[in-house]
């Protein structure tokens, strides 16, 4: 394609400023539309795009060649689908949709499609845990320790549906969840739930999770979640068979509050743009969204019941 792709971006919250500066960086992107049902949201957006509050309208009006989704997480099904039934690409943030019935319909309007979906699992892009997998191919490893820690309230921005179990999907296993889990799956391949144990708060969020996983080569690995951390921590460490200890800190060198999210996003677009021209195929971030919705809703089945508490 010799033009820049033309890109809609539905929901201008708390993520959608990583997609805005991402889009304005990368030549292969300009921004035509956004689109948000808040009408105060929206008119403080001072771009050129075109504006809408119904994507429904923006896909039929704005005709973008592809789409990226930033909504909350249980608006994620009936927007993708629609926009897929369109014909348009589509990539949307973690959680793919709230169930893996959900992920399910997405998955398979793609590919009866043939259309580009693609779930944004931006901490695979980042630096420190690209440059660990790369150190670890070819290596055997025992044993995989994830930790995502961060108080959730200071990581809203203004969206109080983080805070809803109904609209996010439960809590930290549910939204930081697939984020984490899709790490290890980076690091072990497609991944299987063993044992997963949570904390939740008197209004039914989960606030901590322990999710362990095997890999396909046996090789094991934990999950830690936690929204009600003092701070914010968010590493991976691994360990080989031959007894090395490897570790990716994702937040080393980013000073700034969320500052690793400009260069993961950057890259997810860049990923996204050469699905949507043909130039790239599909990498294992772009559907691995529903085998991550399928590993949370084991882990939900498998959990511990609150009183017996989370052991990290």
């Amino acid at each position: 394609m010799n033009r820049p792709l033309r890109l809609g971006v539905i929901g201008l919250g708390a993520i959608s400023p990583y997609y805005l500066a991402a889009a304005e960086r990368l030549p292969a992107w300009e921004l035509t539309a956004v689109c948000d049902a808040r009408a105060t949201t929206l008119e403080e957006f001072s771009g050129p795009a075109a504006r809408f509050t119904d994507h429904r309208v923006l896909l039929a009006e704005a005709r973008p060649d592809a789409l990226v989704v930033a909504v909350p997480n249980d608006v994620h099904l009936p927007v993708c689908r629609d926009a897929l039934n369109a014909g348009v690409p589509v990539c949307v943030e973690k959680p793919l949709a709230l169930t893996a019935a959900e992920g399910r319909v997405l998955v398979e309007l793609a590919r009866r499609g043939g259309v580009p979906l693609m779930t944004a699992f931006h901490r695979r892009y980042n630096t420190a845990v690209r440059h660990l997998a790369r150190r670890i191919a070819g290596r055997e490893v025992r044993s995989a320790r994830v930790r995502y820690l961060e108080r959730i309230e200071e990581h809203l921005g203004g969206e109080d549906w983080y805070l809803d179990p109904a609209r996010c999907g439960g809590g930290c296993l549910a939204d930081n969840g697939p984020n984490a889990l899709d790490v290890v799956r980076l690091l072990l391949g497609d991944l299987t739930v063993t044992g997963c144990a949570i904390e939740r708060d008197g209004r039914a969020i989960d606030r901590r999770a322990v999710v362990r996983v095997r890999g396909g080569t046996g090789a094991m690995a934990s999950v830690e979640l936690d929204w009600s951390y003092p701070g914010e921590l968010k590493d991976v460490e691994v360990e080989l068979t031959d007894g090395e200890v490897l570790g990716a800190d994702m937040l080393a060198g980013h000073t700034a509050f969320k500052g690793s999210l400009w260069h993961e996003y950057e890259a997810i677009l860049g990923e996204f743009a050469e699905l949507v021209d043909g130039r790239g195929t599909a990498g294992p971030g772009a559907h691995g969204g529903l085998h991550a919705l399928e590993l949370v809703e084991a882990a939900y089945g498998c959990a511990l019941p609150a009183a017996r508490g989370v052991n990290r």
